[in-house]
């Protein structure tokens, strides 16, 4: 019995062998080329929206322009009679306070006499010369520069041997803000924070306070000095009263200044 060959596979000839196509590159294997016709349509796009530009500018130019509308308007009726009069300074604080200021301070009282000292020139105090009258002088100048610091009058005189008063009216300018109640609020807190002190609201000034100081101050070196003070303020004006003595200063004297003193402003 005949066994059957196995088969064998058939080499392929060169009429059989078929080569296999090239695998064409994917999208990542090399970058897509942005044709021309992409190219002329953002071209023509930009060319089209210029020439629109222009063309409205050109038709716009070739219009008459458009009339406004009237800006008349219908007669006011005037009043008639003459003008009614200026407030007096009773009714009208600025009238007092925009001239002399000096008028308004306290008058000497009778039996007073010169301090001894001078305080001012001619009863006026300018921005210097208030400025040295604080602990530090330069920093205070500089912060009375931007409260606009207008002017400042003083009085001062001497009662009986060793008692001295000197008031001063300060005012502001109080252009963009009230500059004057600030300065106030300072002085109370001052005052407040020295030792054995005891202190009163003065009648018809709102917030204004009256300060007398229990013990000494021995500052001067040379002997004991009490003080008392008030401080209140009226529109532009801030009222100071300062009294010293080698004796301590009652209630009713410190008090008695400021009422008067307010009462004229």
């Amino acid at each position: 019995m005949e066994v059957p060959e196995e088969p064998t596979e058939k080499e392929p000839t060169e009429e059989t062998v078929e080569e296999a196509p090239e695998p064409e590159p994917g999208p990542e294997s090399r970058p897509r080329r942005r044709g021309r016709t992409t190219l002329l349509i953002a071209v023509a796009a930009v060319l089209g929206v210029v020439a629109g530009t222009c063309t409205g500018f050109v038709v716009q130019a070739d219009r008459a322009p458009d009339a406004l509308p009237s800006l008349s308007q219908a007669t006011l009726t005037q009043a008639k009679g003459p003008a009614p009069e200026p407030l007096s300074a009773a009714q009208d604080r600025r009238v007092k306070t925009d001239g002399d200021l000096r008028k308004l301070l306290l008058k000497k009282p009778s039996g007073a006499r010169d301090a001894g000292y001078a305080v001012g020139t001619d009863g006026w105090m300018d921005l210097a010369e208030y400025a040295e009258t604080f602990e530090k002088p330069a920093d205070a100048f500089g912060d009375l520069v931007a409260e606009d610091f207008r002017r400042a009058a003083v009085v001062n005189w001497r009662e009986g041997s060793s008692l001295f008063v000197e008031i001063r009216l300060v005012q502001f300018r109080q252009d963009d803000e009230l500059v004057v109640a600030d300065d106030a609020d300072d002085a109370y807190y001052w005052a407040e924070k020295k030792a054995h002190t005891d202190s009163w609201p003065i009648p018809g000034t709102g917030d204004g306070m009256a300060y007398v100081h229990n013990s000494p101050d021995r500052k001067t070196g040379y002997t004991d000095v009490y003080n008392a003070e008030a401080h209140a303020w009226r529109g532009d004006v801030e009222m100071q009263v300062w009294v010293s003595s080698a004796k301590p200063v009652s209630k009713k004297k410190i008090m008695d200044l400021a009422k008067r003193q307010m009462e004229r402003l």
